[in-house]
């Protein structure tokens, strides 16, 4: 029996799953990704997929690269829109949250110095897509790990918008992930390009980072 197969499963209300998280720390520490389908509690994953379907559309904002006075909106890299998730409603709290349980439990095993987090909603109407690309350059110890996770229910093979994840700059081929309501994807942010494929139909997600702290004597991290 494996160490993750001889855990007891320990969850309370907010959908702490101690087996979950320690499937995802061994795929990181083994590959450096974790792909979990349908994985996200489904309390959670119900109340986020419905928030996210009545929120104003206005507070939605065509997403760009870069941060800020690098930030650059290019719709040759990316077309999808973007809402940050600050913790202004029940939601997302409860969704913040569990990624500090998530936090907390990858810190103790693997010793990441995970410090800070950052998310949001994004939406990619039919046709939208972001081009391959890291989420973090090397050496810049900003974002250390990668996730995201999918509110779409329903969906099929044939409705496309899947992540591909590269496992390096050579892989031509990469791993398909289709956006299933719950998938859980993972991984270091410096180390795996991706990108997501045009969708026939909507497709809606939420994507975040952890960051490490790198404060200095000029600025305190995380910024503003």
């Amino acid at each position: 029996m494996s160490a993750i197969q001889s855990l007891v499963l320990k969850s309370d209300n907010s959908g702490f799953d101690e087996t979950l998280f320690a499937a995802i720390a061994d795929d990181l520490y083994h590959q450096g990704y974790s792909i979990t389908p349908v994985a996200l509690p489904s309390a959670l994953c119900t109340s986020m997929s419905q928030y996210q379907l009545k929120m104003d559309e206005q507070r939605f904002k065509a997403a760009g690269i870069g941060r800020g006075n690098d930030y650059l909106k290019n719709e040759f890299v990316r077309t999808d829109e973007i809402c940050w998730i600050t913790g202004k409603s029940p939601e997302e709290v409860e969704w913040l949250n569990w990624t500090a349980q998530l936090q907390r439990y990858l810190n103790s095993r693997l010793f990441l110095g995970l410090f800070s987090f950052e998310s949001h909603f994004a939406h990619y109407a039919p046709g939208m897509y972001y081009k391959r690309h890291y989420d973090a350059f090397k050496g810049e110890a900003q974002r250390v790990l990668s996730i995201v996770t999918y509110l779409n229910s329903g969906w099929a093979i044939d409705d496309g918008g899947e992540l591909v994840l590269f496992t390096d700059d050579n892989d031509i081929e990469g791993i398909k992930v289709v956006p299933l309501m719950g998938t859980i994807v993972v991984f270091l942010s410096e180390d795996f390009p991706h990108e997501v494929l045009p969708a026939q139909r909507d497709r809606y997600s939420i994507a975040g980072w952890y960051r490490v702290n790198t404060s200095v004597s000029e600025r305190v991290d995380p910024p503003l």
